[in-house]
């Protein structure tokens, strides 16, 4: 009897223990793990910080990607922070960087009216700013590089 559980202990360990193969060790990351796109939009001509340091509350942030394609919304805070959490196994990271931009959807006139309603939007391009783990949870922080208001086409 000590044997057979001497045994099974050990197919146990000998199970746990051998390594993932690669898609099977990716979805398990996928399944334990979140993307978080977060940043400040403020209330200027290139929607980042002006000379009062004016924030833009209440503005809808997209997450753009291909052709133009909303794949995610957010909404600013009255400190002008918007945040989108992200599935990792829907999304490749290496996309949302190179193929993906944020754009802010309501004109700049609703935070000012002093600015111009001009059509267009400001956008900005994704960059990774690192990879934190908690326990078994894995985020991947990305960042807008800058917002610039830009025409529309």
């Amino acid at each position: 009897m000590a044997l057979k559980l001497a045994l099974f202990v050990f197919l146990v360990i000998a199970v746990v223990a051998a390594p993932l193969p690669r898609a099977q060790s990716q979805l398990l990351g996928g399944l334990l793990g979140l993307i978080h796109i977060n940043g400040t939009v403020f209330c200027s001509i290139n929607g980042n910080i002006g000379v009062n340091g004016a924030v833009f509350p209440n503005a809808q942030v997209q997450l753009r990607c291909g052709t133009g394609n909303v794949v995610s919304t957010a909404t600013t805070n009255g400190s002008g922070v918007f945040s989108i959490l992200l599935d990792p196994l829907q999304f490749l990271l290496s996309s949302l960087v190179t193929d993906c931009n944020l754009v802010v959807a309501t004109p700049l006139s609703t935070c000012n009216a002093n600015l111009p309603n001009l059509g267009g939007a400001l956008q900005s391009p994704l960059q990774l700013i690192g990879t934190i783990v908690s326990g078994l949870l894995r985020v991947t922080t990305l960042n807008p590089t800058g917002f610039l208001f830009t025409p529309a086409t």
